[in-house]
């Protein structure tokens, strides 16, 4: 009986829990996120490591291996896009165009900074609908159907831990495995 109980605490000491609940204050916070993005199409599936540090001026977001080593690195700021894979940078104006072009899908990196703490992007028509707490359940905004399956916690300021955006018969789903606001 011993031995279970130690095997059991040894077990859930390995989960993952998110260190933040709670959304930041300001809409364009910092953020550092930790978890994994599978893309799906109707002729193929990818999927990676994801790791995405946020702040007003700029994205990096890195896309991993299963061993964790770093297959593409996104950068984009006031001088717009690069991707840096295989010792190749390329650079574009978006991130929507070079992911495209050079991964065979797209990121909407510019909405998608916004859709990930469950907020609308300023400026866009949008339309939400909510859940019973008061939170986003689905978002639809720039042709992408966001929906949000589940939260970090039950409040209505709970960010969300797993995503999936929808259009043109894509799919990207984000699950967040650990989110770090500053």
């Amino acid at each position: 009986m011993r031995r279970l109980v130690l095997l059991s605490l040894l077990m859930s000491a390995c989960s993952t829990t998110p260190t933040v609940v709670q959304r930041p204050v300001a809409v364009d916070a910092p953020f550092v996120i930790n978890g994994r993005i599978a893309i799906i199409q109707p002729e193929r599936r990818d999927s990676a490591g994801l790791r995405w540090t946020h702040d007003a001026a700029s994205d990096e977001v890195l896309l991993l291996a299963p061993l964790g080593q770093v297959v593409a690195r996104i950068t984009s700021g006031k001088q717009g896009v690069t991707l840096e894979a295989e010792g190749k940078t390329h650079v574009a104006q978006d991130a929507e165009t070079l992911t495209q072009d050079l991964l065979g899908w797209q990121l909407p990196l510019s909405g998608l900074r916004y859709w990930i703490a469950a907020l609308p992007a300023p400026g866009g028509e949008f339309l939400r609908e909510q859940d019973a707490a008061g939170r986003i359940s689905v978002l639809y905004q720039q042709g992408w159907t966001i929906r949000y399956t589940r939260y970090a916690g039950e409040g209505r300021d709970a960010l969300p831990l797993r995503l999936s955006l929808q259009r043109a018969g894509m799919e990207v789903r984000v699950l967040i495995d650990e989110w770090e606001t500053r």
